[in-house]
């Protein structure tokens, strides 16, 4: 969600901040502002809107201190506006704060303040926090943070200034992320990584209930007793270029064409003399033997990619498995324990349900393994063992990359799992990674195939424009599939959904008479994954039925099929001939773009599209 900044050091914070707060801007955000302390005086600026909007603001009327705060807010509590954006302040605007997360007792914590005589001037759950704060300082802002926290019901990181200290930025989270940037005379605050990789590359991830006292000099972490803790200092791997569009219009088409290399740097890094390793597993190999079926719980794209490695685990490595929806797992009575091997998703490691459902199965007995991009993040710290996806950030919201980067990982925890419990012949996993290795070059030459600036694609989507508008916003998409390609129909609508507003839904081609087919006339679009499979023949008989309604078919087939141009379909999209099993890492690319072609021809904005979050950190 929301993007908090802080610094504290030598040099003017507003600029620092501000530059800071655009590395932040794909978490989605509807308002932004910044507060320094100069002259024991807090000095604030916020407004509705993009950071430009700020940014021309503070262009007349800037900022001066070596200390600041800055925040990027989506909307919760409140509605967007200047009043609702952060930072917020106490009566005597002493205090300044930002907040991620959601205070589940702010009404009940804000009656009760209000009873006290502080007055309140917005409607976000985050000013309660600020009041607080005032109503518990002493001369401490790290000691009265410290108090006030422990009234707070629910998620945070927030980050804190008061005008009387200005050699102190506080920080504290629960539940939200909060990272410390250490640098050199300098030290930051942020809710990720990318907002400090321009100043410092070591970090240190605070955990729960942790609050971290900064000064320029120094870094001091405290538990809520007051106990100061020792945190390690990490070192970020990647570069701050990965951060940025290199060229590209785009970050989601820059991350949609790193995919060829990024799956190939996950192969050389764990496969080695025809085995694959997973150094960071940490899970006892006895643990892996002894499990009797493996849960996979995630959200959103995550979740797609987790419905594939259903398919690729009990295809080969012989497990049932079962997959559920994040929110859906934490308010259930899931049947895990100890004999449950959970795999959780998430690319950022920070997903609030997947963590609470993480939280749950630990309870219950079960090993947690997460599969995650994000050195440090929370489910990452907290899972039994991790596997990283190591695809470098990911910045468009639409995620793409790490989607493809997901189930690289399933294919090779498959082939570790299949060799370690020897449900898989020797030749048929050699043969399986034979194949796996080939998929990086397919993935290059057909990433080529469709390169900007103008490619099939692009004219597909120009199409498709042209036809909503002469039928009056009325048209939408379907997307059909069959065994493990099902998934990819899901993430395919969902992808267009996310950024270009058009009604999209993906089902299995199987259950389209059970409703589906009630929608068919001449105005979906229908994308067919056809891929030559043991499903073919059927997928050929539901573009049979569409065209005889009049549907319009996007076929995506295999490279060479001369039977699907036998079957009137509209547009063809071809993918280089691999075994089906392994042909969802391809097929995934084409609807990727498919719907960035789409978004832009409506002139969207495609790597923050609205209401979206890149990271979902609160219910």
């Amino acid at each position: 969600m929301c993007g908090i900044v802080g610094y504290i050091g030598g040099r003017e914070a507003q600029d620092i901040l501000l530059k800071n707060l655009s590395r932040l801007e794909y978490r989605g955000y509807d308002s932004a502002g910044i507060a320094t302390v100069k002259g024991k005086k807090i000095e604030l600026v916020k407004r509705q809107g993009k950071l430009k909007v700020l940014a021309d603001e503070l262009e007349s009327n800037s900022l001066r201190g070596a200390v600041g705060i800055g925040h990027t807010r989506w909307a919760t509590h409140g509605v967007p506006s200047d009043v609702n954006a952060h930072p917020h302040l106490d009566c005597e605007r002493k205090i300044a704060v930002v907040h991620n997360g959601i205070i589940e007792n702010y009404l009940e914590l804000k009656e009760e303040l209000k009873k006290e005589g502080h007055k309140f001037v917005s409607e976000t759950d985050t000013e309660v926090i600020a009041h607080m704060i005032e109503r518990l300082y002493e001369g401490d802002i790290a000691e009265a943070v410290r108090k006030a926290v422990k009234f707070l019901h629910g998620s945070y990181a927030i980050a804190v200034l008061h005008k009387d200290e200005p050699q102190k930025l506080v920080g504290a989270r629960r539940d939200s992320p909060l990272i410390v940037g250490v640098g050199k005379g300098e030290n930051f605050l942020a809710s990720d990584v990318p907002a400090v990789m321009e100043h410092t590359k070591e970090v240190i991830y605070l955990d729960n209930d942790e609050i971290a006292v900064l000064t320029k000099d120094r870094v001091l972490v405290k538990d809520l007793t007051g106990r100061t803790v020792s945190r390690k200092i990490s070192r970020i791997n990647w570069d701050i270029s990965q951060a940025e569009k290199s060229g590209y219009k785009h970050f989601m088409l820059k991350e949609i064409f790193e995919q060829n290399v990024i799956l190939n740097n996950i192969l050389d890094e764990r496969c080695k003399h025809g085995k694959v390793r997973f150094e960071e597993l940490k899970i006892k190999e006895k643990d892996l033997k002894a499990i009797k079926r493996i849960a996979i719980v995630a959200c959103g794209t995550a979740y797609h990619a987790g419905l594939t490695g259903k398919y690729i685990l009990e295809e080969v490595a012989k497990l049932p498995c079962w997959v559920d929806v994040s929110s859906e797992f934490r308010y259930r009575n899931p049947l895990v324990d100890k004999n449950t091997l959970m795999i959780v998703i998430s690319q950022s490691g920070e997903t609030a349900d997947t963590l609470a459902a993480l939280r749950e199965a630990k309870k219950r007995g079960a090993k947690v393994l997460a599969i995650c991009n994000v050195l440090g993040s929370s489910i990452a710290r907290e899972s039994d063992g991790v596997i990283y996806t190591h695809a470098g950030p990911e910045i468009a919201v639409a995620s793409t990359k790490a989607y493809t980067a997901q189930l690289a990982i399933f294919y090779l925890l498959t082939l570790y799992l299949a060799d370690l419990r020897k449900t898989a012949k020797p030749g048929t996993l050699k043969s399986f990674l034979k194949e796996l290795r080939r998929l990086p070059s397919l993935m290059e030459g057909l990433l080529d195939e469709y390169r900007p600036e103008y490619n099939i694609l692009a004219a597909y989507a120009q199409g498709f424009k042209k036809y909503y508008h002469e039928k009056h916003n009325k048209t939408f998409f379907l997307y059909l599939a069959r065994n493990i390609n099902y998934p990819n129909a899901l993430e395919g609508a969902l992808k267009l959904k996310e950024i270009s507003y058009i009604s999209a839904e993906g089902y299995p081609a199987g259950e389209m008479k059970h409703g589906p087919i009630a929608l068919i006339d001449e105005n979906p679009w229908v994308v067919c994954i056809a891929v030559k499979s043991r499903t073919y023949d059927k997928m050929v008989s539901n573009i049979q039925e569409i065209k005889a309604r009049n549907g319009i078919v996007i076929a995506i087939a295999t490279e060479g099929d001369k039977e699907i141009l036998h079957h009137n379909i509209n547009y063809l999209i071809e993918i280089p001939r691999v075994e089906e099993l392994f042909s969802p890492l391809l097929v995934a690319i084409p609807l990727q773009l498919l719907a960035y072609y789409v978004a832009r021809e409506f002139g969207y904005d495609i790597d923050q599209p609205r209401n979206l979050a890149k990271s979902v950190t609160v219910e």
